[in-house]
């Protein structure tokens, strides 16, 4: 018995060498991983170009984001001055309905975010929640803005849009 050597036992198989000619079995994934951080940077500063640009003071609170839709978001939005915006062309109250009942049956998704301004009273709000809801989409989600009250005692949280 000798120190430091060790015996193999079995029969004299072969023996696989890695020499300069064995291919390379890993796969180098640092260029992906900075492809795609490039993209990811690329989509957070479009992203919100793509919102609707229809001026509305959102009212604050702690809820928190929607995840994503496969089409369009459709918005609608309520102006302080009384105005219904759908995406970014103004309507009249009386075309709401009808002109919705259309788009429903062009989209496949039921949902719409309804963008009301902080001032507008939450009668004409809900109004408009029911028109909707007449005109096929049930599925409102009230878009906000972050910052507002936790109700749990915690500190709000600075307001990102």
């Amino acid at each position: 018995m000798g120190a430091g050597t060790i015996q193999r036992s079995g029969g004299g198989g072969r023996r696989r060498r890695r020499g300069r000619s064995a291919a390379m079995s890993e796969i180098n994934v640092t260029p992906f991983v900075d492809v795609m951080l490039v993209l990811l940077i690329i989509f957070m500063v479009a992203a919100p170009l793509l919102s609707s640009g229809v001026p509305v003071e959102l009212p604050d609170t702690a809820a928190g984001a929607l995840p994503q839709e496969e089409e369009r978001p459709l918005t609608l939005s309520l102006t302080a001055a009384g105005e219904i915006v759908l995406q970014d062309t103004p309507i009249a109250r009386e075309e709401l309905i009808p002109r919705m009942r259309a788009i429903a049956v062009e989209r496949t998704s039921n949902a719409v975010f309804l963008r009301a301004d902080g001032a507008i009273p939450y009668a004409q709000v809900a109004q408009v929640m029911g028109a909707l809801n007449n005109a096929g989409f049930n599925q409102i989600n009230l878009v906000t803005s972050n910052g507002g009250p936790e109700f749990d005692g915690a500190a709000p949280t600075a307001p990102s849009e």
